[in-house]
This record gives C-alpha cells, sequence and structure tokens, in this order.
C-alpha cells in the first residue's frame, strides 16, 4: 500500500497540497465536491504533481512541507526543474520528500543537504479532537495567534469545516483558520508528531507520564521532530482512546473542585507558556522619566511639613520627630520623577491657599 503528497491546480490559479493513501478516489472526491474546503468553491481542479511514498507520515509530512513553499518553489518542483528546486528548497524539506525528489529526477546519490541536530524546532501544532462549536475553534485560533502559533489540525469537527460560526470569534486569526487541515482521526493529525501532549485533568485509566503546560513548553523547545497539544471536544474532553495515542499527558494545576476550562482558556494557557521562550515582540517599555534629584523631594516635604504644622497636625510635639521620619519615609519610597513632584507640590499650593474659581 502506498502514499501519495500532491498538488492540485484550482479554476482560479491557485494551488492545493494534499495527502492521500489512493490518490485516484481522492481527486474524484476534489472534482465532485465532496472533500469540504479549500477545493470544494475552487472547482474543476487539475491534479499537476504528485510523489509516493512508504508511510502516511512521511506523505503527510512532504504534504506540510510543500504547503509552505512559495509558488515559485511549487512551479519548480511541479515542472521537474530539480537543480533549480534543490537550490532553493531541497535543503529545507523532510529527508522523505528529498529522496523522492531524487528518485523522480533519476538521481541516486546521497543528499549533502541534511537537515542539522541543532536545527530550531518548529512551532507546535495544536490539534482539536472532535470540536463542537465553529464559535469555539474560532476563539482558539484567536488564542492561538496571540502567541505565534499558526497550524491548527481539526479531528472530525461534529459541524464540518469550514463553520462559519468560527471567523467572528477568531476576531482577526483568519491565517490560523484558513491553513487549517481537517483528519478523520487523531492517528492521522499527529502521525508525523515525535511528542504529543494529550491535555486532560481527568485520569483516563491510561498510565503516562504528567507534566504541566511550562513543563511541556521546555520540553518543546528543547525536542527534535515535530509536537503537538491535543484538546478535547467541549462536553466532554478527550476519550481514553485519544489519550492512549499521546506519549505524555499534560495537566493544569487547578481547583479540585471545579476543574472545567473552556476550550480557548486551555489552549491559551498551552500557547502562553510556549511563548515565553519563543522570540516574540515584547510590550513597549514605557519610559517612567528618571527619579527627581535629593534637593526637588527636600523642598516637597518641607511643604508638607509646613501645611501640617499650620494645621496642628504635629500633636503632641514631644511624638513630632517621629511622625516627620514616618511621614519622610512614606514620601521617599515611590520613585518620583520631576514631573510628578512638580505636579503634588502644585496641589499642597492649592490647598494651602484655598480660592473661589
Amino acid at each position: 500500500m502506498g502514499f501519495y503528497a500532491y498538488i492540485l491546480r484550482c479554476s482560479d490559479g491557485s494551488y492545493y497540497t494534499g495527502h492521500t493513501d489512493d490518490l485516484e478516489k481522492r481527486l474524484g472526491q476534489h472534482q465532485s465536491g465532496e472533500i469540504k474546503g479549500y477545493t470544494l468553491d475552487r472547482r474543476p481542479v487539475e491534479i499537476l504533481w504528485s510523489a509516493q511514498f512508504e508511510t502516511r507520515a512521511e506523505a503527510l509530512a512532504s504534504e506540510l512541507q510543500i504547503k509552505g513553499w512559495s509558488r515559485k518553489k511549487k512551479e519548480a518542483l511541479i515542472a521537474g526543474n530539480w537543480e533549480k528546486l534543490k537550490k532553493a528548497a531541497v535543503s529545507h524539506i523532510s529527508p522523505a520528500l528529498s529522496s523522492a525528489l531524487r528518485l523522480r529526477s533519476g538521481r541516486t546519490e546521497e543528499s549533502n543537504d541534511k537537515h542539522t541536530e541543532n536545527s530550531p524546532a518548529a512551532s507546535p501544532v495544536i490539534v482539536l479532537v472532535r470540536p463542537q462549536l465553529g464559535e469555539n475553534i474560532g476563539k482558539a485560533a484567536r488564542a492561538m495567534l496571540n502567541f505565534g502559533l499558526t497550524e491548527m489540525r481539526l479531528v472530525s469537527p461534529r459541524d464540518g469545516w469550514p463553520n462559519p460560526d468560527a471567523g467572528p470569534s477568531a476576531a482577526g486569526a483568519d491565517v490560523v483558520l484558513d491553513k487549517a487541515m481537517v483528519f478523520e482521526n487523531l492517528a492521522d493529525a499527529v502521525s508525523d508528531c515525535a511528542h504529543v501532549y494529550a491535555t486532560t485533568v481527568r485520569k483516563r485509566g491510561v498510565s503516562k507520564p504528567v507534566v504541566t503546560p511550562e513543563e511541556a513548553a521546555r520540553e518543546i523547545h528543547a525536542a527534535q521532530g515535530r509536537c503537538a497539544y491535543v484538546f478535547g471536544p467541549e462536553r466532554s474532553g478527550l476519550e481514553t482512546e485519544d489519550v492512549a495515542l499521546a506519549r505524555k499527558i499534560l495537566t493544569v494545576p487547578i481547583n479540585p473542585k471545579f476543574g472545567s476550562l473552556n476550550l480557548a482558556q486551555a489552549v491559551i494557557l498551552c500557547a502562553y507558556e510556549w511563548s515565553k521562550q519563543a522570540a516574540l515582540e515584547q510590550p513597549t517599555v514605557v519610559d517612567l522619566g528618571e527619579p527627581a534629584p535629593q534637593m526637588e523631594l527636600e523642598g516637597m516635604i518641607a511643604q508638607f511639613e509646613a501645611l501640617l504644622d499650620k494645621a496642628g497636625y504635629f500633636f503632641p510635639p514631644d511624638r513630632a520627630p517621629a511622625t516627620k521620619r514616618t511621614l519622610r519615609n512614606l514620601l521617599t519610597k515611590p520613585g518620583w520623577n520631576h514631573l510628578e513632584v512638580r505636579t503634588l507640590r502644585g496641589v499642597l499650593s492649592a490647598l494651602g491657599n484655598p480660592r473661589e474659581r
């Protein structure tokens, strides 16, 4: 049994990349509109390229690699311009696809272009298993993009895909929804992932290592190979069979009397922990101004003391030194800048010399 990665040209001139174990049947499904998704409104389609692989994981990995290519690279692949493609992309693709291209081009020598062991790990995949509401898928997409994640995979969404309720809830995270891939089962969805984390707060009778989102994030940044966070349906969470596919269980330390997180909350917890070690843009540091010099602080303190003395605050007299020390400690704790000192002294002046406006 073989597995295939393929490229279709749609009626609008765009390219669609997919994988399958039955190329002829899958092409017919695209043509008939049986497959809901990108090609549905872009028929007729035409197959331009395909390559055969020994395993589904290799075919899927190749599909994902090609999807990330520019149009120019895809056209080089379709045209069979192997030398141009090698210079442009082969050094950055999976070994399985690289082998397939060498076979197609009649080359048998080993490529010198390989991944180095120190290559940075790709961003983790977010897998939603049997999600029920399009609104929740959209909210999960929004949470993902907030923290730099864009690859969403959906396993048998209840209401099909695409879902019109997802867009408004995504609040602009359309890039996540547009790239979302749909799978029939979880095994296919994570077939190219070496590290799979099943998110659950309940014991499922499956003995696996348990980690927190923070621990999982550290492992993912250090990992070789693709990684995936797996989330279950809103109503019931992951089933035992789903958890059994994972390498580890990810659990959030949570109130044992109320351990209910909605889907987007669970996604954002994992995405945030992952983002803390990613090179995301940090919030702009606000310039609070340099601290005011001591001379200005002394002037403000003296003004306070003069107004309070006039109001009879320092009573009894023998407690006045201690009270003034306490006042000084209070006023020197904040890092007052020049403008703040001036503003506060203006307030004191207005209180000391009230006048009708």
